[in-house]
């Protein structure tokens, strides 16, 4: 793994959100991951400055989130569709067909994932992959447990991930849906560059174990040592679990 060490988190998201622009101005037909919570937002305000300006033109990307909420539709105020909404899709120019999302009201799931997987790999698959990690390590929505699934497929929340959603729902963890459609572990493996984000003291064993620990499902992060290309983009705090020497000569000073 790559990684990127920033003294703040504002600093690693603005430089993050850069590197993106000029991934789209590079390959203006660029097929992006995407994911939500609160490690992209800076990320994604970064996008949407970067656009107000004339700085990206996302109209030629397509765009595939990584998961969704079962049951919530996407006018939901706590659903992930609504959130893009919220910080990224109004403020570019990316068009709504090129828009794909998992559809968590589908009335089969399984026929939902099933199209989903076959729109991606449609797509010819993901080019960048944009992800956070879990405090459990999980990526998308990928938990820990004793096997990890390839495709897309419903996943069932730990206590801990529904708690950490709760601000969409109104601080209230029996609101957070219990259960959510994902993108599965072959999906991820596969886009051609990864980018985990990673912010704040939380973060720091799941970093941890995703770095120096061994390959195992109950870290489902730690399957991302065996990617070709991934970027790992911290600050000091998600850190502070890695090895001295690795944190010393990642760190990014100046921007």
């Amino acid at each position: 793994m790559n990684l990127r060490v920033f003294e703040t988190e504002q600093e690693a998201a603005s430089t993050c959100a850069a590197r993106i622009a000029e991934a789209v101005r590079h390959t203006p037909e660029l097929v992006l991951g995407l994911t939500t919570g609160r490690s992209p937002l800076n990320v994604y305000r970064g996008l949407a400055e970067l656009a107000a300006r004339g700085a990206l033109d996302l109209s030629r990307a397509t765009t595939f989130n990584v998961d969704e909420f079962l049951g919530l539709p996407p006018e939901d105020g706590g659903s992930f569709r609504a959130y893009m909404d919220r910080h990224l899709f109004r403020h570019v120019n990316l068009s709504t067909q090129r828009i794909h999302f998992l559809d968590g009201c589908a009335p089969d799931a399984e026929a939902e994932c099933a199209r989903y997987d076959a729109a991606l790999a449609a797509a010819g698959g993901l080019d960048l992959l944009l992800l956070g990690v879990g405090p459990n390590g999980h990526i998308a929505f990928n938990e820990p447990g004793e096997v990890l699934t390839a495709t897309s497929h419903r996943a069932r929340l730990s206590r801990e991930t529904r708690l950490s959603h709760v601000l969409p729902f109104g601080d209230d963890p029996s609101r957070v849906p219990m259960a959510a459609l994902t993108l599965g572990m072959a999906a991820i493996l596969q886009a051609r560059k990864v980018v985990v984000l990673a912010f704040g003291v939380n973060k720091a064993a799941a970093v941890t174990a995703m770095v120096h620990g061994p390959l195992t499902p109950r870290c489902p992060a730690s399957f991302l040592q065996l990617h070709r290309d991934v970027e790992l983009w911290l600050d000091t705090a998600a850190a502070s679990g890695l090895q001295a020497s690795r944190v010393d000569a990642a760190r990014v000073r100046g921007g």
